[in-house]
């Protein structure tokens, strides 16, 4: 579903870039009638691509949001991150965030930390 929406702002992004491109030469042409419907347009397509990035944020925010809530979280070490495998096996719902994904950087994480249910 992120896919789509990020499908969604790059297709608008896109449209919004050609009326950029547009904007001059109705500025030089001094088309006022055209120039307003242009303006009006961008606006819309504006908005829409917020709309979109907020809810892209938001649903971040609600996985953030339940990885925070789980009672138990830690760095995982360099031996740990090396042998994921078997770390992954031992703790059965670990979620392990790296601090370079989106969601990583949203969290504010600085070093890879695993969370789970249960202490390990």
């Amino acid at each position: 579903m992120k896919e789509q929406e990020k499908a969604e702002i790059k297709r608008l992004s896109d449209q919004l870039d050609a009326l950029n491109r547009k904007e001059p030469q109705l500025l030089e042409a001094g088309d006022a009638e055209k120039l307003g419907a242009l303006l009006k347009e961008k606006e819309t397509l504006v908005t829409e691509i917020e709309r979109l990035r907020d809810k892209i944020d938001d649903k971040l925010s609600k996985e953030a949001q339940k990885l925070m809530n789980l009672p138990f979280n830690r760095e995982i070490t360099k031996k740990e991150q090396a042998d994921m495998g078997t770390l992954k096996k031992s703790v059965r719902g670990l979620v392990v965030v790296h601090p370079m994904t989106a969601l990583g950087r949203e969290m504010g994480l600085k070093v890879m930390t695993g969370f789970a249910k249960k202490p390990f």
